[in-house]
């Protein structure tokens, strides 16, 4: 060993033990922070499902793979780190001498065939992923990025060090080349031969080269161990448990998608007829009353920026980023753990749990973090602000978009409930639609008497459950299909189009109350609980004796789709429950249904977020529509799982818009700009704001907004349904 090999090795040795050492101190407190978190025991449920579903997101980058070139250029520089990790070790023999290498395999060709194009597709794809970080920078011409509020430093300092190390390594084989001490043939490694082509002849090149990479690589090290918050970087160890996690590993998609992760306190669900607001949790107040799951997501997010470019919320102007709302409550987090380690902490009446003594020695920043709220305004100097909360939609275009599977909207509405519940703090005009579902069983305070007037004029009788001996489907009018104008057209055409095709059907009629969505999604599980107990109470009722294969629901609303059939299980009601578009497109696939007059004038299909990205249901509406219409369906460029929403999810209906653009006008203009002069819809809240934005444009002559339902019985119907619009000109 000679006296350069000596000073590179004790280097080396030097800024390695430093790095390990921080990197166990950091992953320590990570560790503590995140166990902060209350119990989430079904986590660990399934480990076979979870383990699969981990591999094949991380592995395939599945999630990733949707931004094609993106997620291409992600993968080789995930599997580049991975694999080249090896090189990384290798360089510590290589500055003890600089003949070293690997023991056993360092010598196979194999292994420097793999490593070498490991290596030059990593160096093009974080060269890709650099220009596009640079080329979505938050300050460039032209509008809002992905990255704003990104830590934009960290994005930077991760990938040059990744490009360096990349290079250092070729630049290692290149002096071992130069020096006639390579081992792999030309035709495995031709840019390592190429480099070392151009190299000196310098025997200790290879010695010092490794140090430098070594040195790059424990300065990153030493870097994100100083800055536990740093995601961009600590993702890439943390994406792995928190897919692993996931609240649903056998969902083809984001797992907070669909159901809404249940009320819990202690990790059990809640019972309503025992709770106690002060014994028990409601919903979220404190950053630590978060599930640990719900810390390792805000640990895990890689400041990416995708949830962020697809909200709606984000997209028209609001103040609400799910990045930013995350990272948010990262921050928040990781500032106040001092105080929590230490002891500290709020009980439910709001009593400081910690002693003098423990407090003494806490840091006044960690104090002064402890005394923010969680939701209030700037002046209060609120974590997150209620304009922020208040601005969602639900529609799940951030958890379908995340590549670490962050469950944003779960985090958003157990913050709702506690502000609904506890505060009693919420906008105000969702007071009343409240107040309705308590009172009179539907968001719009109609009659419940009324709720069989869609029946009226049709000329065939509509059965109710009690008044027929079987039935095969359960039709669900909804509160929207039972008291809604423009939605009674849509229930009265899935009526129509079922007695044509002699499905037996049957509804509850007056039995039916809300289904309990907007009160859910607003926040008072209260009484989406009432309500939702004593649907499940009928319906179990209306199939008594039925194995639930039998226990077949029709719904015109995605909402009520949704809740019935994801929901409710939570609650003992075990059901089938279809979309009315999947029922109508079986049986125009069976021939029960024959078209027989296209619909043309062009159409184009919006797909609600509820039977779309939640519950993945793209192709029935689009084969009903198909059959129905003279020429190519018009696709608008956001469609299926990246389908812009309507602005009505989240109980967003009963709330007015004050902030930014409306959301229902940006989506009309998508809609108008395909030149469709029909917008086919599957949800009674897409077909009303989609309606006003149409109006509030002007254009309500020009362009219908129409159930895909309605479409079909014009097709199968014609001499009915003539100039029968389904939206009619209102105000904007």
């Amino acid at each position: 060993m000679g006296s350069v090999q000596i000073v590179t090795t004790i280097l080396a040795a030097a800024i390695t033990a430093v790095a390990v050492w921080l990197a166990v101190r950091a992953v320590l407190k990570m560790t503590a922070v995140i166990r902060l978190g209350q119990p989430a025991p079904e986590r660990f449920g399934d480990k076979g499902a979870r383990t699969k579903k981990m591999l094949v997101e991380t592995a395939g980058h599945t999630r990733m793979l949707k931004w094609s070139v993106v997620g291409a250029a992600h993968w080789f520089v995930m599997v580049g780190f991975i694999v080249l990790s090896l090189l990384v070790l290798e360089a510590y023999f290589e500055v003890v001498t600089p003949t070293g290498g690997l023991p056993i395999i360092g010598d196979w060709t194999l292994f420097g065939l793999a490593t070498e194009w490991i290596g030059i597709l990593g160096l093009v794809g974080i060269l890709v992923l650099m220009a596009i970080r640079l080329r979505n920078r938050p300050t460039r011409p032209g509008g809002r990025s992905r990255f704003t509020g990104s830590t934009m430093w960290q994005g930077y300092f991760v990938e040059w060090v990744v490009l360096l190390v990349l290079i250092f390594g070729f630049v290692i084989r290149g002096f071992k080349v130069a020096t006639d001490h390579f081992a792999h043939p030309v035709w495995a490694t031709p840019l390592s031969h190429a480099v070392g082509a151009v190299l000196p002849e310098w025997q200790d090149g290879a010695t010092v080269a490794a140090l430098i990479k070594i040195v790059i690589s424990m300065t990153w090290l030493i870097v994100i161990s100083l800055n536990v918050t740093m995601g961009v970087a600590w993702h890439r160890f943390l994406a792995f448990p928190n897919i692993f996690f996931k609240r649903e590993p056998a969902k083809p998609a984001g797992s907070g998608l669909g159901a809404l992760r249940p009320m819990t306190s202690n990790g059990k669900p809640l019972d309503f007829e025992e709770a106690d607001p002060e014994k028990d949790q409601f919903g979220v107040a404190q950053v630590e009353q978060f599930t640990w799951k719900g810390l390792l997501d805000f640990s895990t997010c890689t400041e990416c920026g995708r949830c962020q470019s697809q909200c709606p919320a984000w997209n028209t102007g609001k103040p609400l980023s799910p990045k930013l709302l995350v990272l948010s409550l990262r921050d928040h987090a990781y500032a106040k753990a001092p105080y929590l380690l230490a002891g500290g902490g709020k009980d439910l009446t709001g009593e400081e749990k910690a002693t003098e003594a423990q407090l003494a020695h806490v840091d006044v920043l960690a104090l002064a973090e402890a005394d923010k709220p969680l939701v209030g305004t700037a002046e209060e100097g609120g974590v997150i602000d209620p304009d922020v909360l208040w601005s969602c939609t639900t529609c799940g275009a951030c958890v379908e978009q995340c590549p670490v599977d962050i469950e944003h909207v779960d985090h958003i509405v157990d913050m709702r409930r506690y502000q609904v519940l506890i505060e009693s703090s919420f906008p105000s005009e969702a007071g009343v639609m409240l107040r309705n579902l308590e009172n009179k069983g539907n968001p719009w305070g109609a009659p419940q008497n009324t709720r069989e007037d869609w029946t009226k004029g049709l000329d065939f009788e509509v059965p109710r459950v009690g008044e027929v001996d079987d039935f095969e489907y359960l039709f669900w009018v909804g509160c929207a299909g039972a008291f809604e104008d423009r939605a009674k057209k849509t229930t009265r055409a899935v009526a129509t189009l079922l007695n044509e095709a002699g499905v037996s059907f049957a509804i509850l009629g007056e039995g039916e109350t809300c289904s309990g969505d907007p009160a859910r999604r607003i926040g008072n599980e209260f009484v989406f609980q009432m309500l939702a107990q004593q649907n499940v109470e009928t319906l179990n009722e209306a199939f008594e004796g039925r194995e639930k294969s039998k226990r077949k629901i029709v719904a015109t609303c995605p909402h009520c789709f949704n809740t019935l059939g994801n929901e409710y299980g939570q609650l003992g009601g075990e059901f089938e429950v279809v979309h009315h578009t999947q029922l109508l497109a079986h049986l125009v696939a069976t021939g029960r249904l024959t078209p027989v007059q296209p619909v043309d004038g062009g159409v184009t299909y919006h797909d609600p977020c509820y039977l779309g990205r939640h519950n993945r249901v793209f192709a029935p509406p689009r084969e009903v529509l198909g059959t129905a219409i003279a020429g190519e369906l018009t696709e608008m460029p956001r469609n299926s799982e990246r389908s812009f929403c309507c602005g009505a999810g989240g109980a967003r209906m009963w709330m007015e818009e004050k902030i930014g653009k409306r959301i229902n006008v940006e989506r009309v203009e998508e809609a108008m700009a395909t030149g469709a002069k029909t917008v086919a819809v599957g949800c009674p809240f897409c077909s009303t704001m989609l309606s006003d934005g149409v109006n509030g444009k002007g254009a309500g002559e020009q362009v219908e907004v129409i159930d895909v339902a309605s479409v079909l019985l014009r097709s199968v119907k014609p001499e009915q349904t003539r100039g029968d619009k389904e939206a009619e000109p209102v105000a904007g």
